[in-house]
Parts: structure tokens; sequence; C-alpha cells
């Protein structure tokens, strides 16, 4: 049976001289796994070689138990071409992808995020200084841990409920309570991280990323790094490319 739907390529592996082998994250469909035959050939049906952030409409036949996907169509839009003139944006997008792939089951659908990551790229392509695209980047990730069920409380302890303020002497984040935690509890967490307090408020009021200096950005994400370290059991393969100097 042949399926109709909007993807965006997260990964993709050359199969051999002609074909690919690629992890599509669709719209209606979740992410798949798919053989696309023959992409590499200078006339094929993708409109070419299916590079990483590709997007557009494909058609595929369900796998069964025993095989991949098969890509029969692609049709490619031109709307993200520029990643590449920016190391950093290109960076950090690949760590939204290897996050989203790490995080999603296949044939599991999330329409919304797969808007949110198609809004993440083609913003990320747009942005100039490392601020922004970090920033861009963390409100990416967090919308990913929501969708995925594994959203962290970030506006009061997890432990004993005392709502976050700024007026904290201390501030740390758990992995395995998935959230804040204050001075008095943070005895009961060796996992624990220590944040910095403008660290902290923006991420208990997300419209302040947007005003933040680069320091409390990193200083953010290398929370988020940590996090989806223990998520995944194995530190992320592009972590170590957000927060070089």
């Amino acid at each position: 049976m042949l399926t109709k739907d909007l993807a965006i390529c997260i990964r993709a592996l050359d199969y051999s001289e002609t074909s690919q082998i690629l992890t599509l994250f669709t719209k209606e469909n979740g992410k798949i796994s798919a053989i696309a035959k023959g992409a590499k050939r200078p006339k094929s049906a993708f409109d070419g070689t299916i590079e990483v952030f590709s997007h557009g409409r494909i058609v595929f036949s369900d796998r069964n138990k025993e095989r991949l996907a098969t890509l029969t169509e692609f049709e490619q839009q031109p709307t993200i071409t520029h990643l590449g003139d920016n190391l950093f944006a290109l960076n950090c997008c690949l760590f939204g992808a290897e996050t989203l792939n790490n995080l999603t089951n296949e044939y599991d659908p999330h329409p919304q995020l797969f808007d949110s990551f198609l809004q993440f790229l083609q913003d990320a392509q747009e942005a100039i200084s490392k601020p922004n695209i970090l920033s861009l980047l963390i409100l990416f990730q967090l919308a990913l841990l929501k969708e995925v069920g594994l959203q962290p409380i970030l506006n009061a302890c997890v432990n004993c409920k005392n709502r976050f303020s700024t007026n904290w002497a201390e501030v740390y984040f758990s992995s395995s309570a998935n959230g804040l935690i204050c001075r008095d509890c943070q005895i009961s967490f060796p996992d624990k991280i220590r944040l910095n307090s403008a660290a902290a408020n923006c991420l208990s009021e997300l419209k302040l990323l947007a005003d933040s200096d680069e320091r409390t950005l990193k200083e953010i994400e290398k929370v988020l790094i940590y996090h989806f370290t223990e998520l995944f059991h194995k530190p992320p393969k592009m972590a170590k490319y957000i927060l070089k100097t």
C-alpha cells in the first residue's frame, strides 16, 4: 500500500553506489526508516540525492516486519538551503535531529512536533547570532520533551513543590527527578547539577530566553545536554559541538 505524507529527512546513509537508507520524520506517520533506491542517480524520482533536512511531500510503501519501507517519491522543497553557511546553526540543527531521532518511535505520529521541528530549522537558518540560535535550540528541545511526555518541572521544586523564586539561595536540576530541586531537597538527589539564578529564572519564564546573554544560554544548554545524556544513557554525539567557545 502506498502512503502519502510530508517528511523531513533526519538521517541519511549511503546504501550502495546509487541508493540511500533514510530516517524520515513524517507529519502523519511519525518516524519511518526507508530505502530510496536509485536516489543518487542523476535522474531519479527524488529530485537528486536526499540530504539531511531535505523536506517535502513523499510517497512510500509501508514496511513489513522484515524490511524497510520503500520511498517511491520525494518532492524536495528548497526552503532550507542555507544552513551550511553557518556552522553553529548547522550543528544545532543536527543536535535537534539527533534528539528527535532518539526520543521518538517509528510509526508514532506527532504532527505538532513535525511543525515545531520544521519551524526550528527554518528559523535557525535565518538567525545570525549564537544567542539567538541557542535560544531556538533550547525552545525546540523543551517542546520535544513535552511532546514525548518527558516535560521537566521548571517552575517549582519537584520534591517539596515549593514554587521557584529568584530568592532561592541555590537552584539545582536533577535528571532523575526530571526538574528543579531546591537547596533543602538537593541532598536526596546525588545526580543533581547546580544552576545559576539567571539560567533557572529563564527556564521558569521561557519568554526571557530571547533577551538572555550567551553565557546564560550555554548554562541552560549544559543542563539539557546532561539531561539528554541521562535519558539516552550516553552523551549525544552532537553535544560537543554546541558548547565550544
